[in-house]
């Protein structure tokens, strides 16, 4: 038979656990001696093992870290914080602030890893380079990056991190301006790789990446306007990524972009070195009709085009072409404007040297008209060096219109009146010789000029009289 009084189920049928018993616990001394005697105890294994093995590529403190903190941590009272205070309220988010939480600071840690920073070189291991950046942090770069030699340990590069390698738990740098293997986990905005041309597509060029496809709009491709894609197709091109996206595998990349950064800091460089009368290499970048821009190290300059050639210089495309590379002198600097005035013919020899032996006054030389002014005319004596027949020395006669006495590339006869080097200033006359500037030699002798006798006057044989005679005397007696 079965039992009529069954003993009681435990408690943790219901679905309650088991009650256990409360022990008492080691008083607090005993508590804190036994936690020093495992510490103790840990300490003196860890300092009986061997040497312990260095993790790759990650720094170690030294020794006088070590004592740097425990220096600043001795007066440290840990009794002194309390772990109840109430924690600061955030700042309020602007209104006009519409950023996810997390996105502002992610923004500003993407922008912090973009800009460049100074290294000095520590070394080299393998096929790496090591670079202290500062504040106990190292990063490396592929020594494949350099084309040239490879920095020498102590000396100063400019780098941009790259990636975070976790594993190895250092930096992975790169050369500021070089460009990254892309793959769709590292392109991101704002990083620099290389492509080829491949192909000119409707409203710019593909550009292969690196096995990926990536499109460039025929408005980045240069800083000057393009005509033709198809002019870059199998070129080697640097640009910075614009948009990217793997999902779609849409890759948009700028070579104008990476060009005006590039060019931003040699211009600061420029300006710091740049003086007034400064040979300069540059490249012609537009033509107007008053002159053309020069490129001198990232600085646009004016060369006027009385600035070009001694001589007149009719159209600047006659002399200079966009893409010309000219050897200019630096004339003007206005360090506020920021505004350069350049010259050409200043670097050629001046034909004005020795031109007042050349043309001594009362000389009559040959030139051709080159510009008619109200004041008069322009004569181009030699190439690089006009005189002036001002309207007076046009006629010996009144002259109501300039162009009725001369015109332009009409071939005169002309004499030299004065000569100012200095001022480089000829003043020329198209009338004859007189008194004195007329050379001896040229003039007809009196002599040989048949004389005309003068009229004998008729001799008077009535006397003269004053008044009226006397007739008058009725008018005055």
């Amino acid at each position: 038979m079965a039992d009529q009084n069954p003993s009681p189920r435990p408690d943790h049928a219901h679905g309650s656990k088991p009650s256990s018993p409360i022990r008492p616990g080691p008083p607090p001394d005993a508590e804190e001696s036994l936690l020093d005697e495992v510490l103790d105890k840990a300490m003196g294994e860890v300092a009986g093992a061997g040497p312990r093995q260095e993790v790759s590529l990650k720094r170690q403190w030294d020794d006088q870290l070590e004592a740097e903190l425990e220096a600043a941590l001795a007066g440290f009272d840990p009794k002194s914080i309390d772990p109840r205070r109430e924690r600061p309220k955030r700042a309020e988010k602007p209104a006009d602030d519409k950023s996810k939480p997390g996105e502002r600071d992610r923004s500003h840690s993407h922008d912090a890893r973009k800009a460049v920073r100074t290294g000095r070189v520590i070394g080299a291991r393998g096929k790496s380079l090591f670079i202290d950046l500062g504040g106990k942090s190292e990063g490396v770069i592929p020594i494949g990056s350099f084309e040239g030699e490879i920095p020498v340990p102590g000396s100063t590069i400019e780098v941009v991190f790259d990636h975070y390698d976790p594993s190895e738990g250092i930096q992975h740098l790169r050369l500021k301006g070089s460009a990254i293997e892309a793959n769709w986990d590292n392109l991101r905005e704002g990083v620099v790789v290389e492509g080829r041309g491949t192909k000119a597509v409707k409203g710019g060029l593909e550009v292969d990446v690196d096995g990926i496809r990536a499109f460039m709009p025929i408005s980045q491709i240069d800083l000057n306007r393009v005509e033709s894609a198809a002019d870059y197709v199998n070129q080697k091109l640097k640009a910075i990524v614009t948009e990217v996206n793997s999902r779609e595998k849409n890759l948009v990349i700028s070579r104008r972009e990476l060009l005006e950064q590039e060019r931003a800091e040699l211009r600061e460089k420029t300006w710091a070195t740049l003086e007034v009368n400064q040979t300069r290499e540059g490249v012609v970048r537009s033509v107007k009709d008053f002159g053309a821009f020069v490129d001198i190290g990232g600085v646009d300059g004016l060369l006027p085009i009385g600035e070009m050639s001694w001589s007149r210089v009719q159209k600047v495309e006659d002399l200079i072409k966009t893409g010309d590379k000219v050897t200019v002198k630096v004339l003007k600097i206005d360090p506020v404007t920021r505004k350069l005035t350049l010259g050409l013919k200043q670097l050629m020899p001046s034909p004005w040297e020795g031109v007042e032996q050349k043309y001594p006054r009362g000389l009559m030389v040959n030139g051709k008209v080159t510009k008619l002014m109200e004041f008069g005319a322009f004569v181009e004596l030699e190439p690089g060096v006009e005189g002036l027949i001002h309207v007076t020395e046009l006629s010996p006669t009144r002259v109501r219109k300039i162009s009725d006495i001369v015109k332009p590339e009409q071939e005169v006869e002309v004499r030299i009146l004065k000569v100012e080097p200095d001022l480089k200033r000829i003043s020329l006359s198209l009338l004859p010789a007189k008194g004195k500037d007329a050379p001896k030699a040229d003039e007809p002798e009196e002599e040989d000029e048949p004389e005309t006798p003068p009229i004998p006057k008729p001799e008077r044989k009535v006397p003269l009289k004053g008044g009226l005679g006397d007739k008058d005397r009725g008018l005055f007696g």
